[in-house]
């Protein structure tokens, strides 16, 4: 197995996300890695947890990346947040930027899930996303 792709991986989604126009339209530049410190945006994005399987096989070392992605909306209702969660779909369904490690072989949606906080004060929709990533 080899999870040295991930941090390429991760870059590489990232980049696809921030150059996606449609999407930058809703959420400017609140798309992050970490939530920055201060006040949040209403509407916002993260990357998120990710689980990493073997898939090497004679050919060299490879991964499974399943990955999330989260928008967060603190507005009533989950229009705003579907609609930035279409815009990552929309961004993720494109082309990806080549990674600095290795290559990216697949990239497919799996599941997404809307839910409220404990609170209900806002909504939250994470995107799963499974990549299928090789060395060398």
């Amino acid at each position: 197995m080899s999870y040295a792709q991930s941090a390429a991986l991760q870059q590489a989604i990232y980049a696809a996300l921030t150059a996606h126009a449609p999407l930058t339209d809703l959420l400017g530049d609140a798309i992050h890695d970490a939530l920055p410190d201060g006040p949040l945006p209403p509407l916002y994005a993260t990357l998120g947890p990710e689980t990493a399987r073997d898939r090497s096989d004679g050919t060299g070392a490879g991964a499974r990346h399943d990955f999330t992605v989260s928008v967060v909306a603190t507005a009533a209702g989950f229009h705003a947040a579907k609609r930035a969660a279409a815009a990552i779909c929309d961004a993720l369904a494109g082309p990806i930027p080549p990674l600095t490690r290795g290559r990216l072989v697949g990239l497919s949606f799996v599941r997404a899930k809307a839910a409220r906080d404990a609170e209900g004060a806002a909504r939250r929709i994470d995107l799963v996303y499974r990549a299928r990533v090789e060395d060398g």
